[in-house]
């Protein structure tokens, strides 16, 4: 497992070009191998198997983290959606996502970066930075998925 960079919520690890960086430590809350509807291969295997809002590392273990939670609420237990992108509790996802931004900087060492991927498809940008109680440094604020840097 890598020791400097650490993904919370890899999934299928869709954005990284090396799905299988020596640096980064690649953890999820599942596990998946399956085919999804056009026939394509899911495979969520991660390093870690743990929940973003409880992550089982000392306190400053990484120099960075990518964020890069559910976005959806309403996909369908057993949708396509659902098992690529994992889905948030409808009921809970503004505390989830609290505990799962304060778990990542508490992982981050001092003056770490915390990478934050967001798809405003269902919730807006807004309505989750103001769960976080910290704006970011920059990112991209046009598009529908944005990729925003904080630093601890």
């Amino acid at each position: 497992m890598g020791e400097r960079i650490l993904d919370a919520c890899c999934g299928s690890r869709m954005f990284w070009f090396d799905k299988q960086n020596k640096d980064v430590t690649y953890m999820d809350i599942r596990e998946e191998d399956t085919e999804l509807c056009d026939g394509r291969k899911l495979i969520v295997a991660p390093d870690v198997v743990a929940d973003f809002r409880d992550m089982p590392f000392k306190d400053e273990s990484f120099y960075m983290v990518v964020f890069d939670p559910p976005h959806l609420v309403r996909a369908g237990e057993n949708s396509w959606l659902a098992k690529k992108y994992g889905q948030l509790n409808e009921a809970t996802w503004r505390m989830d996502l609290m505990q799962g931004f304060d778990e990542c900087m508490r992982v981050l060492k001092p003056n770490g970066t915390l990478i934050f991927k967001w798809n405003e498809d269902q919730i807006s940008l807004k309505e989750v930075l103001d769960c976080f109680g910290q704006q970011p440094l920059f990112g991209d604020k046009r598009s529908k998925t944005h990729w925003l840097v904080f630093m601890k």
